[in-house]
Formats: structure tokens, sequence, C-alpha cells
């Protein structure tokens, strides 16, 4: 079976999981049977950096508050950028800031924030990764909205869960990275440095008005930066898609249709979107790692599957590889820093190490998709059905991609349908073997001794643990998870 022969077997699946929505009032079961879809307008294509000035005029914006990691400012995106500006609204005033951490912190939140709170602002743009993305949500936010503790609007139980009061400063995202999908979520992620842990802040107020995907931003990135966040694309497309349905989640109806979770559970929308980003991601990923700056079509198709991953996970949510990353990221051993990324801004006195997000979230797939890809004597048939059919459709759906490389053959329907964890987990070692990607935590410092810690630090991140398929996800699970990732 060829990739293009899978998409219609993807919209059977998708086409049965409509219908089985369809039918959620009459089943006591199910907890919510309403989902919600929303996005950030999205311009994509070769140049669209250079209309971005005529964007800021046509919002008669006078001020401009610009975030841009400090590489990035010495590019021609960022060049091109500053040209658009002064081209089409010359009387702008352009604030920059560039003090970008990679992997944002508490402190360097504050940071931002505070330089946002020194003035009023028509319009904020970032240009950048998910980490410049993610600090000028984070800035806006609180610069249009002001209050006295920094936790209020952090997602609980690290923070207080405040909802966001209104609509904030128009954000235009101009990712420089094809990963994060930042550009279309109303999610910023930072190190809490207090708890040794990864949190958020989430509400759909926060997605950019517009995001505006131009592959040239891409051309220089090293083999590296291409590898990594193309992981972390493939993990929004496996987690959301593989997610517990929206009907199930824990916690059920919300008694406001403002306190529905941005992360609500896989649904028929969010579906299209993550199948369309995981078919991407398989065949051209490993031709970005080969080639970033020669190969325009995997270039391209990669930057469009990470927006794709985005508006799919911005509605439906990540589960497991994402919330055991946060503890992987957070409590990096300070001799390590992943390959390939830049060290030349790193403050004399800031010793913390790091470990890429995408690196972070692959990392720990292969034992996460073992795990929620084995359904439980106590599921009932839909759930059961869900996780066995999506995690073999996704593992197929690897296989397919692999002989497509490399030869060889693909297991039966049957084999992967009785096995449908193991069956994804071992697709995914082969990429990651290929790729040249660790395999397992070992690799970045930890040993058994960091293993309780790390699942402890995992605990808290509720927003993405409940969406697992499978339920419930208890610390001595999180511990095993994190001794079957030591090494694979």
């Amino acid at each position: 079976m060829t990739i293009a022969r899978l998409v219609p077997v993807a919209a059977r699946v998708l086409a049965g999981n409509h219908l089985r929505c369809r039918s959620a009032k009459f089943s006591s079961s199910f907890q919510d049977p309403v989902f919600e879809t929303a996005s950030s307008t999205l311009r994509f294509g070769p140049g669209s950096t250079s209309e971005v000035g005529q964007d800021i005029a046509h919002l008669q914006a006078g001020r401009v508050l610009l975030f841009v990691d400090p590489n990035v400012q010495r590019l021609q995106s960022y060049q091109t950028l500053m040209e658009s500006i002064d081209l089409h609204c010359p009387s702008a005033e352009v604030e920059v800031y560039s003090r970008i951490r990679v992997e944002p912190s508490d402190t360097s939140f504050q940071d931002a924030i505070e330089f946002a709170q020194k003035s009023a602002y028509d319009v904020v743009v970032a240009l950048g990764g998910g980490s410049t993305i993610d600090t000028a949500k984070a800035a806006n936010l609180y610069a249009t909205y002001p209050t006295g503790d920094f936790y209020d609007y952090v997602n609980s139980p690290v923070g207080n869960g405040h909802p966001v009061p209104g609509p904030v400063i128009p954000l235009i995202a101009i990712p420089t990275t094809a990963g994060t999908g930042s550009e279309c979520t109303g999610v910023c992620i930072f190190d809490d440095t207090p708890t040794r842990s990864k949190t958020g802040i989430a509400s759909r107020a926060l997605r950019p008005a517009l995001g505006v995907v131009d592959p040239e931003n891409m051309k220089t990135i090293c083999s590296s930066v291409a590898k990594y966040p193309g992981l972390d694309v493939l993990c929004h497309a496996l987690e959301s898609y593989t997610a517990i349905p929206h009907q199930l989640r824990p916690g059920g109806r919300p008694s406001s249709p403002i306190l529905r979770p941005a992360y609500q559970g896989s649904n028929p929308v969010s579906d299209i979107w993550s199948m369309h980003a995981l078919q991407e991601c398989v065949q051209y990923l490993p031709r970005l790692v080969a080639d970033p700056e020669g190969d325009e079509e995997a270039r391209s198709r990669m930057c469009l599957a990470s927006s794709s991953a985005g508006t799919g996970f911005g509605n439906a949510g990540v589960h497991l590889c994402h919330g055991m990353s946060y503890s992987v990221a957070s409590q990096v051993k300070n001799n390590f820093w992943t390959d390939g990324y830049s060290q030349d801004i790193r403050e004399e006195d800031d010793v913390h190490g790091l470990v890429a997000h995408g690196l972070s979230v692959s990392i720990n797939a292969p034992a996460v998709f073992r795990f929620t890809g084995k359904p439980q004597e106590s599921d009932d048939n839909l759930l059961r059905q869900h996780i066995i059919e999506r995690h073999a459709l996704c593992a197929r759906i690897l296989a397919e991609a692999r002989v497509e490389r490399q030869g060889g053959g693909v297991p039966s329907d049957s084999a992967m349908k009785s096995e449908p964890g193991e069956a994804l987990a071992a697709e995914l070692l082969e990429l990651m073997s290929e790729l040249d990607v660790p395999l397992g935590i070992r690799k970045l410092g930890y040993t058994e001794d960091d293993v309780d810690s790390l699942a402890r630090g995992t605990l808290p991140q509720e927003r993405v643990t409940l969406l697992s398929p499978r339920q419930p996800v208890e610390l001595k699970d999180l511990q095993k998870l994190f001794s079957n990732a030591m090494e694979y």
C-alpha cells in the first residue's frame, strides 16, 4: 500500500469516528458530547514575510513590539521583515526585544513581560522558533491584562488557572523552524524553576491573529534544527490523533463553554489536520534532515506539516510524550547540550543544559505508545476500538514510508492490530535510528536514580496526561514509563 492509498483508509477511520460522535447523546458513558475548533489565520508561501509590513499598515499600527530570536536577528528573514515594515508603514515605531531564552523559563517570561508593560503597542510581531513565539504570547497577555501574581494565568495545578479575561493585542507570528506549530496554537510553554517542571498558559485567546509560514525563513537551519522540530511535528500528529476521544475526556462537560479546554481530546476536525501532518512528516522529514537548505520541496512540505499539526493538536491536545518531555527538558543535566544548537548567546552565569524540545518529546515516544497502544480489560468497546485502530493505522503509515525509503516489508494488518502499541513503537525506533536520534534518556545523562523525580515532575501535567487514551495515569505508571524509556 502506498502513502497515497492511505488517505482513503484514514478517511474511513475519520468517518467512523464522526458517526460515533453523532451518536454520543445516546450513551450515558459520554462525558462531553461537544467539541469546538479554532485556528489562527494562516498565510503560507515563499516570500510571505515580505507582506507583513502591509498587514501592520492595514492594522493602522503606530507602535510595534517585535520579539526576535537573537540568532535570527542576524539573518535575511529579519532584514526582509524590517524592510517590509519600513516600506509599507515608515512612520511606525518598532521596539525590538531579543532576550529570548531557548526553552523559556518563568524568569525569562517575566523579563519579557516587564519589557512589554513599559509602553503601549498596537501590534505584536514574533520572528523566531517556538521559544520566541511563546515568549511573545506570554508578554502580550500580561501587558494586556496585568496581574499581581505571575501564576494567575498559568495552568493548574502549578498555577492558579485563571481564564484569560478577553482578547489580546493582535499577534503576528512568523516561525523560523518547522516544528512547534506555535503560530496556530493558544499555548505558551515554559520551565518553572521552583517546581523543576514545565508548564504553560493555554487559552484560545492567545492564538496569533495571523501566522505567516515562509519556507524561505528555514533555509539556514542546520540538520539538527531540522530534525528535532520535525520530530516534534511527528509527535504532535501522533499524540493528537491517538488522544482520548473528546466524548470520553476526564472531567466531562464544563459548566460554561469558556471553560472547555483547548486541549479537549481527539475529534473529527482535528483528526483531519493531524493525519495530513503525519503523512507529510513521514515522507519529508528524512529528506529535510539530509538537506535542509537544498531540498526546497521537503522544507516547504515540512513547514506546512508543522502548521497542520499545530491546528490539529491545538484543538485536540497532546498526551504523554509531551507530558513526560517537560520533566526531561526542565531537569536537564547542566553538562548536556543538544548537538547543533547554538550556545553563542548563552550567558556566563546561565549554566542550564539544553535538551531540544523535539528530542525530549520523541525520546519518550516508543515507551509511551507501547503503553497507550495496549487497551485495558476495563475499557469499553468504543475506547478499545479507538486505541487499536488508531495506533495500528499510525504504525502502518510509518511502515509504508519506511519501505518506500529503504525497502523491506510491512507487517500484516492482523499483526499490527494484535499489538498496535508495539507496532507503532517499533516503527518509531526504526525512524529514530535512521535519523541518528539518541535511543533512550540514559543518553541524555539520566539514570535510574532520576526516575522518581522525572515521574513526579510529570504528575502536574494534567492538561496533557488526562488526554492519554489509557486512563488513569498514576505515579507508578509514569515511573515505569521513564524506566522503559531509559534505553531501547
